[in-house]
């Protein structure tokens, strides 16, 4: 499958040859605007490909012992209130950094552009950002990634914060749909180096939409 999500690029040493491909947001370039009815079945898509990677021994996170009875991940239901088109501003003169992550490797990032929305009433802005080094695999040339942290941390959802896959827009808005938000592969298995949320992308609301925490029962 040539979707898969962004960590699987940030593996640890030991797997990181098992694969680096990404999930990207899908894109529709059409005159009509999108209904509601196709953008929650985006949603379900997104579920299911989600839950037939779990399953997949080749590329699941997950170690045996959970695989073997693993039946879907939980999710928040699909609510278009979390589809947003925010403003987006590039950010050219940004200069790349070494974003740290849950083990000793450092991932080098470069904040491409600031998102500007508004989210339960209040104003936000969140730092997305490219990584130049997988830019130059053609597959990954438009990736953009999006990691936050919100008010269901530690509750709902994973303590660490959540991912959001992205593309380069066309213009000056992008489209963030938390509904897509997942967790990192680390949140099921330590043998991945995941990137650490920055605390300038902490969202100081809940976002009830994505995936949730995972129940290791």
């Amino acid at each position: 499958m040539q979707r898969l999500r962004y960590i699987l690029w940030s593996l640890s040493l030991l797997i990181f040859a098992c694969g680096n491909e990404k999930k990207y947001h899908d894109s529709i370039e059409r005159e009509t605007p999108i209904t509601a009815s196709e953008k929650l079945a985006s949603v379900f898509q997104f579920q299911e490909e989600l839950n037939t990677e779990f399953k997949d021994p080749e590329v699941s996170p997950l170690p045996d012992r959970y695989r073997k009875d693993f039946d879907g991940l939980d999710f928040f239901k699909p609510d278009t209130n979390y589809i947003i088109k925010a403003k987006f501003s590039r950010t050219p003169d940004a200069i790349p950094f070494l974003m740290p992550t849950t083990t000793e490797r450092k991932s080098k990032e470069v904040v491409y552009g600031i998102a500007h929305f508004t989210l339960n009433g209040k104003e936000y802005k969140l730092e997305i950002y490219q990584n130049p080094e997988l830019t130059l695999e053609e597959a990954f040339v438009d990736y953009l990634f999006l990691p936050f942290t919100d008010n269901t941390n530690g509750t709902e959802t994973y303590g660490g914060g959540r991912y959001l896959d992205l593309k380069i827009p066309v213009g000056d808005s992008i489209v963030l749909n938390f509904n897509k938000a997942y967790n990192p592969y680390c949140a099921y298995n330590k043998k991945y180096s995941c990137p650490l949320v920055p605390s300038v992308n902490n969202l100081d609301t809940k976002v009830l939409a994505g995936v949730k925490a995972f129940k290791k029962d």
